[in-house]
């Protein structure tokens, strides 16, 4: 599951992944939140913070979150991603050579870091 973090400005989109995040996530929660603050941004700015409690990423949610980053391939300026997986930290590092935004990778202790770092 997917849930927005409200405590962030609203060029910054904060998106906490819990338990299993599906396609319906992606569809029902991260697209439109980020067609809402692109509206309203040029270029937006992301935490994607995935905790002790994510579990896994459908094969489908997998798919649309490349999807997603194609699509908006110029769309960020700044991407935290914030966890403790370290076949996502390959992945992500990976997608960096792809995407038109600066790019880190946190582990979860380092939140506050990651949040600081968007925010400046």
């Amino acid at each position: 599951m997917l849930k927005l973090l409200t405590d962030l400005p609203d060029h910054v989109l904060g998106v906490r992944a819990e338990g299993r995040v599906t396609s319906e996530d992606y569809r029902d929660i991260l697209e439109p939140a980020v067609d809402e603050r692109l509206r309203l941004h040029p270029r937006i700015d992301l935490l994607y913070h995935l905790g002790a409690d994510f579990t896994r990423f459908t094969t489908t949610a997998l798919w649309d979150d490349a999807r997603l980053g194609l699509h908006h391939l110029h769309d960020f300026r700044r991407v935290a991603v914030v966890t403790d997986v370290d076949w996502l930290k390959v992945a992500i590092h990976a997608a960096e050579k792809l995407v038109d935004a600066e790019l880190r990778v946190y582990p979860n202790v380092e939140l506050a870091n990651a949040r600081e770092w968007l925010l400046a």
